[in-house]
């Protein structure tokens, strides 16, 4: 397994959690926590080795284009980087529809 690790900044919070998707079959799942500092705080868990650059790019786009503070755990099995936007945007959906965004 490798882990990676990344953080940005953030000037809004979300008041919800979300957890979509699940490990296996070549998927993922995004588990996301409000988080009391104003960063997001992105942990990668991954069965895949040598990927970094690919996940260094779909992270880097997805926090740029979102910002927010949260604290969020990705367990992948093989996902592509098109089902991890789409799971992180399903996870911050659901933290939009059951919270107010501060």
């Amino acid at each position: 397994m490798e882990k990676i690790t990344y953080t940005f900044p953030a000037t809004r919070k979300i008041a919800a959690s979300a957890h979509v998707g699940v490990v296996g079959s070549g998927d993922l799942e995004v588990m996301m926590e409000p988080s009391d500092v104003l960063q997001a705080e992105v942990i990668i868990r991954t069965g895949i080795m040598g990927y970094q650059d690919t996940w260094k790019a779909v992270i880097h786009r997805f926090f740029t284009q979102h910002d927010f503070a949260a604290k969020v755990k990705i367990n992948d099995f093989g996902a592509t980087p098109g089902v991890v936007a789409i799971r992180l945007a399903q996870a911050l959906e659901v933290s939009f529809h059951d919270s107010k965004i501060n």
